[in-house]
């Protein structure tokens, strides 16, 4: 996987880093990792997809999960 960035990645999610693996695909890593809760309940840090919206909607999913896992 190369290290060349997608795009600048304070830009579409802080917190998380983008990177575009040598065939192409766009991944993306939290830089943090979610509380247990949010992993027990299958949150993962780290995604994957075939452009920029769906490793959005991919991002956007496990931070959405995450969420639901906070005890207010």
């Amino acid at each position: 996987m190369s290290n060349h960035r997608a795009t600048t990645p304070e830009m579409t999610f802080a917190g998380w880093r983008i990177m575009r693996s040598d065939a192409g695909r766009l991944w993306a890593s939290r830089e943090r990792p979610f509380p247990p809760a949010a992993e027990q309940a299958g949150a993962c840090r780290t995604v994957d997809a075939d452009d920029m919206p769906e490793l959005c909607r991919a991002i956007a999913e496990q931070e959405s999960l995450a969420e639901l896992t906070v005890i207010p």
